[in-house]
């Protein structure tokens, strides 16, 4: 599943995709989802759900932005929303 009920309201968005991803791990299935909803890490701390988080890393070289595509544990300690962006020559306020 890549950006699961991405077209939502946010908050709908975020209780929709629990209840999807949690309604598929009862199965016996195995799912992938990709999301750049970082709320969603949370399942994995949940007792009830057999799940992991994982991810890989990018970097930006000579204007262009690259992935390693190497799964690492755990949720990716950074974002790059605004670093491509930025490439795109948009200026953005962090602050909002």
């Amino acid at each position: 599943l890549d950006e699961i009920l991405s077209g939502t309201n946010s908050r709908e968005r975020h209780a929709g995709t629990v209840a999807v991803l949690k309604r598929l791990v009862t199965g016996p299935t195995a799912t992938l989802v990709s999301t750049h909803d970082l709320s969603l890490a949370a399942l994995a701390d949940d007792p009830t759900v057999d799940a992991r988080v994982v991810h890989f890393t990018d970097a930006v070289m000579d204007g262009q932005m690259t992935f390693d595509y190497r799964l690492r544990e755990g949720p990716l300690p950074s974002t790059n929303a605004l670093e491509v962006m930025r490439l795109e020559g948009i200026e953005v306020d962090e602050e909002g």
